[in-house]
């Protein structure tokens, strides 16, 4: 099923890159690729709207173990947590009723992801998760007012990866934390398709460059990395 999906993206307007010099473009890349690379790394098609289904499917609990990945952030009650890339919201409705003072900013750049959290916030009777349309190079979040970003299975797909995480720094307090949930690109029989999966080794090399420091790698779930980073606190 995810290699169905991996291989049927949606086609999304691409923007002009603000920064044309930290990306290379290749004539001759891979299929499950959009031909841009950031430091080495190709990045990855996204997966469209058309793939909801697959978040949502009821084995997931079981394959990637969420409520253990959720149980490891350390959330406050008055948290303000931003889910980029939040596809349904299937994160986003889990992490939501352990902030009971806070909120979940549920971040993506599909206007039909949007639509079905609207619906779930509905259905679920769940009013603290507030859907974002960002844009391809912007996550649309106001300065400082963001304690953890979460993303899961998204940062390899951000065609901008350098000024969304630019965007993501700016939005964060001091001392705020990026987690990011990727497939291990180190484990080749991990059966997701090679550009879904990336490596430690390359995602903190990506978030050295935008100023954030890896704090720790939790390998507590079946087939990904759990890193986490901190933006430093200039006050200390």
């Amino acid at each position: 099923m995810l290699e169905c999906l991996l291989l049927a993206p949606t086609i999304t307007a691409h923007a002009a890159s603000p920064s044309p010099t930290i990306y290379e473009r290749r004539t001759i890349h891979s299929l499950d690729g959009i031909g841009k690379y950031y430091m080495g790394r190709e990045i990855a098609q996204v997966m469209g709207h058309t793939g909801a289904g697959w978040l949502e499917r009821p084995s997931r609990e079981a394959e990637e173990q969420p409520s253990k990945m959720i149980g490891v952030l350390n959330l406050k009650p008055n948290d303000v947590v931003a889910d980029i890339g939040a596809g349904t919201g299937y994160m986003s409705f889990r992490i939501a009723p352990l902030l009971t003072e806070g909120k979940v900013i549920a971040v993506d750049i599909q206007p039909e992801m949007l639509e079905i959290i609207e619906f779930f916030k509905k259905e679920k009777n769940i009013s603290n998760v507030e859907p974002v349309l960002a844009t391809e190079t912007d996550p649309n979040l106001p300065a400082a007012s963001i304690d953890l970003v979460l993303m899961v299975d998204a940062y390899h797909e951000l065609e901008y990866p350098q000024e969304v995480m630019q965007g993501i720094v700016k939005a964060l307090k001091p001392g705020g934390r990026v987690v990011l949930v990727e497939y291990r690109g180190e484990n080749p029989f991990i059966t997701i398709k090679r550009l879904h999966k990336i490596t430690q080794k390359q995602v903190r090399k990506e978030m050295q460059a935008v100023g954030l420091v890896w704090r720790e790698t939790k390998n507590l779930l079946p087939q990904q990395h759990l890193m986490v980073f901190e933006k430093p606190n200039t006050n200390s």
